[in-house]
């Protein structure tokens, strides 16, 4: 199963990407969403674990210009949101993609991968 991190945490990054490596994951990483858009343009992802606010573009962004790529069926089952700003706006948004959406920090890590790795 391949796999796109895209977070500008590094430290996150680089954690997500080695936990997901330990349980066999072909896992990329972008730490801006122009460098995620490229990618997912350009590659096959099983899942998308996306973070809503980067440096350059909003997750959201990364998921509108992934609808070149995607339906709005295949992307609520491709991407995961992950997001430390959850207001009741952010949410509203989220859910018209209808994608999972996991808070930062994490309550459990091992929760956290294991949204990550299921496929419905």
């Amino acid at each position: 199963m391949r796999m796109l991190i895209v977070e500008d945490e590094i430290l996150i990054q680089k954690s997500l990407r080695k936990l997901l490596e330990k349980k066999g994951f072909d896992v990329d990483t972008a730490s801006s969403g122009h460098e995620a858009i490229r990618l997912i343009l350009d590659n096959k992802y099983n899942r998308i674990v996306c973070d809503l606010m980067l440096q350059d573009i909003s997750g959201f962004d990364v998921i509108e210009e992934s609808k070149q790529k995607y339906d709005l069926e295949e992307i609520s089952k491709i991407f995961v949101i992950i997001t430390a700003y959850s207001s009741p706006q952010v949410i509203s948004k989220a859910e018209k993609y209808n994608c999972v959406i996991l808070n930062k920090p994490f309550d459990n890590i091992k929760d956290a991968i294991n949204t990550f790795i299921t496929l419905e």
